[in-house]
């Protein structure tokens, strides 16, 4: 358990109603002590200064106090970058857009992120030492896609890279990498942990945004998954894979897949397999007018893919699914907020408190199986309790009762403290 310092800086948060992120109930009129970058105390008793120490005292007027919210799936790159951007953008301002749609994303009071596609570990590096604003980040690295995959956005007339042709523009930039037969896959997994990958990322289905495969098709054959799950495992991670269908499902979790991203068209036996095998299923709550495509192919998958949402979301509760909130935005940085109302739009599918549970500890417990690739791992992330990481949101309002709150960060996320230092301060 971390322990404090004389040095530390020292904060009381006085009078709050706190959630722990575990608890059904909330404790009541309690103070909140934090020293350093952790929470070292809760009590309903108060808490006193330290003879020698100044002490930061924040009075909570009785307000909400919860930790940190996370996202399961994001993708900062993409989340910050059109589709333009990637085409024709100056590499440097990719990497600066990202950098503030991390600060943005942290002012929405998301204080911890798994990264699903993108090269964010450099800037996880710079957040993590304090040059800039943003949310702990648990990167992926590049998606991994084989040609004609989700993650392949080659041009149609470009040749293929073990025939002679180039990088696409977004394998360059660290965005994806596509790779094809056992071997490639193996280096493309080991690239990702070489450059900072806390889990690694498979497309081995189709997708909505993607413009050369149909919902149906299969990416990846059984060796190539199994190549790259052995290839993460032995680093002590495990992978996640972009899927929708259930025969992408089921050969996911054959080659020994931990992960699953999205799964809308899963049938009821594959959703009660995943929750038999206790792995996670990371879904997203979409709604059709979360994502606009140019074309009616593509727009005809997103209308398929969110009909499946109502399902999924009862069979996984019916069958004690590990159940991850993500919301997967992608190449609509206009469209970024939207964060915000997915997270409150859990409360169609859950109790309230369930819902802040999955944004919360929940998420936490996807995170941890990174295992040493954790590099959070030194205080429990989610959580308001002794030795926790100190990443808490004062709140206006109480999600409990009404979930919408979480809905208008900006005017009901009065304060926002992340690893112990205050990021927003609106009292």
């Amino acid at each position: 358990m971390p322990t404090s310092s004389a040095a530390e800086k020292r904060t009381i948060i006085r009078n709050v109603r706190v959630f722990d992120g575990i608890a059904d109930k909330l404790t009541e009129n309690a103070d909140v002590l934090i020293e350093g970058a952790h929470i070292t105390a809760v009590s309903t008793s108060p808490i006193g200064d330290e003879t020698g120490r100044e002490t930061t005292v924040i009075d909570g007027g009785g307000r909400f106090l919860m930790p940190g919210m996370s996202d399961a799936h994001v993708h900062l790159m993409g989340n910050a970058n059109g589709y333009l951007d990637f085409v024709t953008g100056p590499t440097g301002l990719l990497f600066a857009n990202t950098i503030s749609e991390a600060k943005r994303m942290l002012l929405r009071g998301f204080t911890t992120v798994r990264d699903m596609g993108g090269d964010t570990a450099p800037v996880k590096t710079v957040i993590d030492r304090g040059d800039f604003v943003g949310p702990r980040i648990f990167p992926s690295q590049a998606m991994i896609s084989q040609t004609s995959g989700h993650a392949d956005f080659a041009f149609v007339y470009e040749t293929p890279l073990p025939f002679g042709g180039s990088e696409s523009r977004t394998d360059s930039i660290g965005f994806t990498r596509v790779a094809d037969g056992v071997d490639r896959v193996l280096a493309a997994v080991r690239e990702q942990l070489r450059k900072g990958a806390s889990q690694i990322k498979l497309t081995v289905g189709g997708g909505a945004a993607s413009m050369y495969d149909p919902l149906y098709t299969l990416q990846f054959t059984p060796e190539e998954i199994r190549a790259a799950v052995q290839a993460a495992e032995d680093y002590g991670t495990y992978v996640a894979t972009h899927v929708y269908t259930v025969p992408g499902i089921r050969r996911a979790i054959d080659a020994g897949v931990r992960s699953i991203e999205h799964g809308h068209l899963a049938d009821e036996d594959t959703i009660a397999l995943i929750g038999e095998k206790e792995l996670w299923l990371s879904m997203q709550p979409f709604a059709e007018a979360d994502h606009h495509y140019p074309d009616p192919d593509r727009s005809e998958k997103n209308r398929q893919i969110c009909r499946g949402t109502d399902d999924v979301y009862g069979w996984a509760k019916k069958y004690g699914v590990k159940v991850a909130f993500g919301t997967d935005l992608l190449l609509e940085p206009q469209s970024a907020p939207l964060q915000s109302t997915m997270a409150a739009r859990l409360g169609d599918h859950y109790s309230n408190v369930e819902a802040l549970k999955m944004l919360t500890s929940g998420n936490a417990g996807l995170f941890e199986m990174a295992g040493a690739r954790n590099s959070y791992s030194a205080a429990k992330l989610g959580v308001i309790a002794e030795g926790a990481w100190a990443d808490v949101l004062l709140i206006d309002g109480n999600p409990v009762d009404d979930l919408s709150v979480i809905a208008d960060p900006e005017k009901n996320v009065k304060m926002i403290i992340k690893n112990g230092e205050i990021c927003k301060n609106t009292l």
